[in-house]
């Protein structure tokens, strides 16, 4: 049996679709059924069994994943020592980080780091914390830009800042001329454009539960630009952390909440020091001395 055998059965294994996992390995959907059936032939036993549903392990199938998930982190760590002795960072890396680290944060440090190591393809891919963990432990990923800290202990984390959250209103609003930062609680009744499981959100529910309310959305969206046009447009307002609020495109600037309540911690999680290649050390690296120059 081959690399290709077990990476094809494996990701079978965790999308249970043969579609999805044929997509993540950029390969066609025969392609991927071939190099299953030819697994399965060599070990003389069933692993998978179609199912309405999509794919279902079968008793064999759940037996043999996790020697087959040990023998690839092994190949891949393998990997990874084998290209540290170049010591020169090339190949490609993945990352993920939370929207508004993408918009506000990545491109100087993406940019800085392709002028440093030309011979370094990065990929990046925006997402919620949840998701983006996930598939760093899965091997998808090789570093996150997530909330800190991160549900999942097999994930090794740095801290890299801390900052609050402000009210973005739009034009016009009552609150816009104030001098003062705002109580959450006089925004129980306002209108709200959200991005769905932010902090913010999240802050604000528990504020209106306590009352025995619920936000009012207005919107919701997964799109940072339009969360700003929206609010612009007097649909709403938005809690926005602190590196959207330093945004110079806001018509009215966005006002501080009272008492500091609603803050993220950002961190950049990878799944160990034994996977780290040089390329993706050195993207760690350049990441978190851009962290050092965002003064919160």
């Amino acid at each position: 049996m081959d690399e290709s055998e077990l990476r094809a059965f494996t990701a079978l294994a965790r999308e249970l679709r043969f579609t999805r996992a044929a997509k993540s390995l950029n390969v066609s959907q025969p392609t991927l059924s071939r190099l299953v059936q030819r697994l399965e032939r060599q070990l003389g036993a069933k692993l998978v069994v179609r199912a309405p549903q999509g794919v279902v392990l079968t008793d064999a199938g759940e037996r043999f994943l996790p020697h087959a998930e040990r023998a690839l982190a092994s190949i891949d760590s393998g990997v990874v020592e084998v290209s540290e002795l170049s010591g020169e960072p090339r190949g490609e890396v993945k990352i993920g980080a939370l929207p508004t680290i993408v918009a506000y944060v990545l491109p100087p440090v993406v940019a800085g780091f392709h002028k440093t190591y030309p011979a370094v393809k990065l990929i990046v891919l925006e997402g919620g914390t949840g998701g983006l963990e996930a598939k760093v432990a899965r091997g998808e990923l090789d570093l996150a830009l997530v909330q800190y800290p991160p549900k999942s202990e097999e994930l090794s984390a740095l801290l890299l800042w801390r900052e609050e959250h402000r009210l973005a209103l739009p034009p016009h609003h009552r609150l816009a001329g104030s001098k003062k930062p705002i109580a959450l609680q006089s925004l129980i009744d306002e209108p709200f454009v959200v991005i769905p499981g932010t902090i913010g959100m999240r802050k604000m529910e528990e504020v209106c539960a306590a009352v025995g309310k619920r936000p009012s959305v207005a919107l919701e969206t997964d799109n940072l630009e339009s969360v700003r046009r929206m609010i612009e447009a007097g649909l709403g307002v938005s809690l926005v952390p602190e590196l959207m609020a330093r945004d110079k495109r806001w018509r009215v600037e966005p006002i501080p909440i009272s008492g500091g309540v609603v803050f993220r911690q950002v961190c950049v999680v990878h799944r160990g020091a034994g996977y780290l290649t040089a390329a993706t050390r050195a993207l760690r690296n350049a990441i978190t001395a851009h962290a050092k120059t965002l003064k919160f």
